[in-house]
């Protein structure tokens, strides 16, 4: 049997251009340990995917005759010594990453922005990242969200048929500028539509991708910074309830804080929307906070709700999450409280390998499936410096994502895994 070839290491050069390395090849990262990727879980790089540098990161490759992970801080090309700086993949919706890149930070390394980097190499002339497609949903290829222009023109005569609706204002902006997928849908009238809501938060995760302290990264995108009317709210979702393509609308979004916040608008909200149609899917992604005002919300008509949280265990969830005033045991609550009143119930699970499948974390994560009765487990990137997040939880390494995704689809047969929110005739479908 012939031996597998292994991806060469990519890194960037002072200009910026990406090179691959004459000797080394593809190494990655478990939480702390420098590990080899395993066949199967390297992808040609998925259309839609984006490679950064990775400033103040050295990157590491393996020495197939050493046997030896080594750091690349400069190598020979073309005759003249040239400085190595890491790259890494960022992979499309649907793609979650199996291992970080293997780097060595150097001592004044600034903090990366709020993106998930992943490993990738470069072998038989195409790009090769370590990911797993965990939802293959045809609705958030990249293909779809490529022509500006014709989103630019529907956007204009969105903003003319109602220039005072400031909700739609935001999401014009979210669609252009940040090129947010379910925003542009907005405008596309198609598929899942968000409606952020809630300037305020309860909560101050490490990695939250709209508000940022001044010391570290800058946020990603500006939060929202008004609440809108039931008029502006119901202006953008009724038209998407009534006439998109498998239409969502969904409350909790990147560009703002949490909206349980605004629970009162929600529900009334919710309640027009149902007095007018039936049609489509109303759902709420949140951090679970307030069990009772999301009581209010399944009652008002809800149909699904999405909770985010880094870890079922209590020290972890503290320590990225920074919740005020609630605790897991809230969000767990949440959860219960919504499968009781008939809800379509899932988590947003944000995963980072070497932590996400430790084997204490997949086992707090066991318990919590069976307390809760989960219906789906999405599975999302964590957005964040892999090096700040691991100073938060502490060192370790994990089983491989893989694996975990194995182990849990083995311990719940009927549980449903994916990357995307359903509409309520897909709540029963696999993948």
């Amino acid at each position: 049997m012939s031996r597998f070839e292994y991806p060469h290491l990519i890194f960037s050069g002072p200009e910026g251009k990406i090179l691959d390395h004459p000797r080394l090849k593809l190494a990655g990262r478990s939480g702390d340990r420098m590990d080899l990727p395993h066949p199967s879980e390297l992808v040609p790089l998925p259309q839609g995917s984006q490679l950064f540098s990775m400033p103040g990161r050295i990157p590491i490759g393996w020495d197939e005759e050493g046997g030896a992970f080594v750091p690349s801080e400069k190598v020979q090309v073309g005759g003249k010594e040239v400085e190595c700086t890491a790259v890494a993949a960022f992979l499309p919706p649907g793609y979650i990453r199996s291992l970080l890149p293997a780097t060595r930070s150097t001592p004044k390394a600034p903090y990366l922005p709020l993106w998930a980097y992943s490993s990738v190499g470069w072998k038989s002339g195409q790009f090769w990242a370590t990911g797993l497609l965990i939802d293959p949903s045809p609705h958030w290829n990249p293909k779809y969200f490529q022509n500006d222009r014709l989103l630019a023109k529907k956007v204009g005569h969105s903003i003319e048929k109602d220039p005072q609706n400031r909700l739609l204002r935001q999401l014009s902006r979210c669609a252009l500028e940040y090129h947010c997928f379910a925003a542009k849908n907005v405008f596309f009238r198609r598929w899942e539509c968000p409606l952020p809501t809630s300037p305020t938060c309860n909560a101050e995760c490490i990695g939250c991708i709209s508000l940022q302290p001044s010391e570290c990264c800058p946020a990603s995108q500006e939060r929202i910074d008004f609440v809108p009317t039931v008029d502006e709210v119901l202006g953008v979702a009724l038209p998407h309830l009534e006439e998109a393509e498998d239409p969502i609308v969904s409350f909790g979004q990147g560009c703002e804080g949490e909206p349980l916040m605004q629970w009162r608008l929600l529900e009334k909200s919710i309640r027009q929307m149902r007095g007018k149609t039936d049609r489509g899917t109303i759902n709420l992604n949140t951090n679970g906070s307030l069990p009772e005002k999301v009581k209010k919300l399944c009652d008002a008509g809800l149909d699904s709700i999405r909770v985010t949280l880094n870890s079922p265990h209590s020290h972890y969830f503290r320590r990225y999450h920074h919740p005020k005033g609630f605790t897991l045991r809230t969000i767990v609550d949440s959860l219960i409280a919504a499968k009781e009143k008939g809800l379509y119930t899932s988590i947003n699970l944000l995963v980072f390998p070497g932590f996400t499948d430790r084997e204490e974390e997949i086992e707090g994560l066991v318990k919590l499936i069976r307390k809760t009765c989960l219906d789906l487990i999405q599975m999302r990137n964590l957005n964040i410096d892999p090096d700040l997040y691991l100073k938060a939880m502490g060192k370790g390494n994990g089983v491989g994502i893989s694996k975990m995704v194995d182990l849990l689809k083995k311990e719940f047969p009927n549980l449903q895994f994916g990357y995307f929110n359903r509409t309520k005739e897909n709540f029963k479908n696999k993948v």
